[in-house]
């Protein structure tokens, strides 16, 4: 074959091609068949005017087809002479055709690296403790109870406002040229303090305030705020505390616990604890998986495709797109908030392909493999955690291959983590 081949980086590589001479007879042939098939040429039924015409009514075109599939077929051959494992589509450059002698050209073509992990037998990792305390059992239960709650006027006159009360209020915003915007004002707003509804350090601004108090928070709101004119601005809001309210919450019984899909008090507890506990270790895990991989990505240099870093980057974007969307944004904003966050958007994308492509060089080291069985007892898993029938879940992941195939993408990538931390050190 005609080629030599280059390394552009770790993952790139050029292949020159050139040949001296060349006939593409074959290809002409080829193309002036397909082309045949679909031309209407007058005084002809479609598809059946003879050869030559065809050849000669579109020559330069059919030339050029020729050309483009002997390109793309010296290219398939080197790329699969080569072993190369090729990701995305190539760039041709510096073609060079003189009709009917030679034709020469440059293709750049991306492929996964090779990777090497350095020793890692010595690292050593802390997983955060992952022990269910009552003050989680408190909150689960109030989360319940949650919707039968009532909200009561707090009696006590000089009772100071807290997190997880309610507070009753006027307020108006005052930016810094004294201006006083219709869209910052609000009449007897409720409030749950704590509950991170208004601008970073407002609520914290009202915390101690009594009953008929009035206060000025100055607050900064946040440089990615939605509206443009409000980013990074110095706000003051002039608060007037008009009552304070707090949630009554009934006392769990085995009628309540029933209502909620519970045989008794005691079913509701012990149901909900075996949940929280296995919560509390997938958050721990999860930790500890993004520390591990931190590290690994840290500690092993290699070149990434651009073409999956771009990959990445874009279905980023899309997932974005929807929280924001769902938050007000519209496009104009959606693609502010892109543009003023690029940098983050562009290194969280190349971290995910690297530590993507650090997995799975370590599955492939462990010769992890997943069968239908994992597949099912990881439905069954998900079936109990979500309390929804095991069939119905099976029938979701089992209706669509890509959604089947993300499951046991997840779960290849978490045996490839219990394979890799018996040999590390996690305390």
């Amino acid at each position: 074959m005609s080629y030599t081949m280059k390394s552009v980086n770790g993952c790139t590589k050029k292949i020159e091609f050139n040949f001296a001479t060349l006939d593409l007879s074959k290809e002409i042939k080829a193309a002036v068949v397909k082309k045949q098939s679909t031309t209407n040429i007058k005084g002809f039924r479609k598809g059946k005017a003879p050869l030559a015409m065809v050849e000669q009514v579109y020559g330069p075109q059919i030339e050029s087809d020729a050309l483009n599939q002997f390109v793309q077929t010296q290219l398939f051959e080197a790329v699969t002479k080569e072993k190369l494992k090729t990701v995305g589509y190539p760039q041709f450059e510096n073609v060079k055709y003189e009709t009917g002698k030679s034709v020469s050209f440059e293709a750049v073509v991306e492929i996964f690296p090779e990777i090497k992990i350095a020793d890692y037998s010595s690292y050593t990792f802390k997983k955060e403790n992952s022990d269910v305390t009552a003050d989680d059992l408190d909150k689960m239960t109030k989360n319940y109870l949650g919707q039968k709650a009532e909200l009561t006027e707090v009696a006590d006159a000089k009772a100071a406002l807290k997190k997880g009360d309610f507070a009753i209020f006027n307020f108006e915003g005052v930016k810094a040229d004294g201006s006083r915007p219709d869209n910052m004002k609000g009449s007897e707003y409720q409030l749950e303090i704590g509950s991170g509804q208004f601008i970073p350090g407002f609520e914290d601004g009202m915390i101690g305030l009594k009953k008929g108090d009035k206060k000025s928070v100055a607050v900064t709101f946040p440089a990615d705020y939605h509206a443009t004119d409000l980013q990074s601005a110095k706000v003051t809001f002039e608060v007037e505390l008009l009552e304070i309210k707090e949630k009554k919450y009934p006392v769990l019984t085995d009628e309540l616990a029933k209502d909620f899909g519970y045989e008794s008090v005691a079913d509701f507890n012990e149901k909900n604890k075996k949940n929280l506990v296995a919560q509390k270790q997938r958050q721990a895990d999860e930790k500890l998986h993004q520390d591990i991989l931190e590290k690994l990505v840290k500690e092993n240099k290699f070149d990434v495709p651009a073409t999956l870093v771009q990959n990445q980057v874009k279905y980023l974007q899309e997932d974005l797109a929807k929280n924001l969307k769902s938050q007000g944004f519209n496009e104009g904003m959606v693609e502010e908030y892109f543009d003023r966050w690029k940098s983050d958007i562009n290194t969280k994308a190349d971290f995910q392909v690297r530590s993507g492509l650090v997995l799975d060089h370590l599955a492939q080291e462990f010769k992890i493999e997943t069968s239908e069985t994992d597949f099912n007892n990881k439905l069954e898993e998900s079936a109990k955690t979500a309390g929804i029938d095991f069939e119905t879940v099976k029938k979701y992941y089992s209706s669509n291959a890509q959604i089947k195939n993300n499951m046991m993408y997840a779960i290849r990538e978490e045996k490839t983590f219990e394979a890799l931390k018996k040999k590390l050190k996690v305390t």
